[in-house]
C-alpha cells in the first residue's frame, strides 16, 4: 500500500517535552515539513538500510493517518481518516542542526531514503479511543518512548484543518503526528518494534552503510 501514498505530511515540536529536550521553542501554530514519497519504508521485520556517514541518526516514534477523501471545511476526523499505523521518522540530527543553524529547510535531514518507516495499517481507532492507549518503541526489547495522542500541542483536528489550508489534503495523503520524549541515537544492527496499546504492530532491524 506504500505505493498508493501521496504527499507525507509531518508535525514538528508536537509534545511539549520533546521541544523542551532538543531547547526547541514550543511553536505557537502546527510546525509542518513534508518528506518524499521515496522515504517510505515497511516495518515488516526486514533490514532497513540508513546512511551511517552523515552524522547522528536519531529516532523519533509517531501516531500516522490516512486521509481517505478530500478534506471539505467542517468535516470531522472521523469521516476523513481511515486508518493508522505507527511510524518511525528517522531524523539525520547533526545535518539538521546545521541545516537549522543556516536557516535552511530541514528535507536532506529528514527524507532520506528509508526515513519514514510505517508497521502495517490499522482500521482508525476513533479519537475518544486514542485518547485512552498509549503508543510506544522498543530499542533492542527495551522501551524507549511512550506518548499519548491527549498529549499533542495541537490536536488532530487542529493538525488536519491547518494542513488542509496551507497544503491542501486529500484521498492518499498521510500525516505524522509528532513525537513525544525520549528520542536517542540510531546504532548499527538495532531493532526497533513499534506498539500500541501494548501490542507489536511491526519492527525493523537497521544496517548503517559505511
Amino acid at each position: 500500500m506504500l505505493e498508493s501514498i501521496k504527499n507525507i505530511v509531518c508535525v514538528g515540536r508536537n509534545y511539549v517535552q520533546h521541544a523542551q529536550e532538543l531547547n526547541n521553542p514550543i511553536p505557537q501554530a502546527p510546525l509542518l515539513f513534508t518528506k518524499p514519497t521515496h522515504s517510505l519504508a515497511e516495518a515488516n521485520g526486514r533490514e532497513l538500510i540508513l546512511p551511517g556517514n552523515r552524522g547522528q541518526i536519531q529516532y523519533e516514534v509517531e501516531l500516522v493517518f490516512h486521509i481517505a477523501r478530500r478534506y471539505e471545511p467542517g468535516i470531522k476526523v472521523d469521516d476523513l481518516v481511515d486508518q493508522m499505523a505507527i511510524g518511525i521518522d528517522f531524523t539525520l540530527r547533526d545535518v539538521q542542526t546545521e541545516l537549522k543553524g543556516k536557516g535552511h529547510p530541514w528535507v536532506l535531514a529528514k527524507g532520506f531514503i528509508n526515513s519514514a518507516v510505517l508497521t502495517p495499517w490499522q482500521p482508525f481507532a476513533g479519537l475518544g479511543t486514542l485518547m485512552t492507549i498509549d503508543f510506544s518503541l522498543e530499542k533492542n526489547g527495551q522501551e524507549v518512548q511512550r506518548g499519548n495522542m491527549k498529549n499533542m500541542i495541537f490536536d488532530l483536528p487542529t493538525v488536519v484543518e491547518y494542513t488542509a489550508m496551507h497544503l491542501g489534503l486529500g484521498q492518499g495523503d498521510i500525516i505524522f503526528t509528532g513525537t513525544p520524549a525520549g528520542v536517542g541515537p540510531v546504532l548499527d544492527g538495532d531493532m526497533f518494534t513499534c506498539k500500541l496499546a501494548e501490542q507489536g504492530l511491526g519492527s525493523c532491524i537497521i544496517k548503517l552503510t559505511k
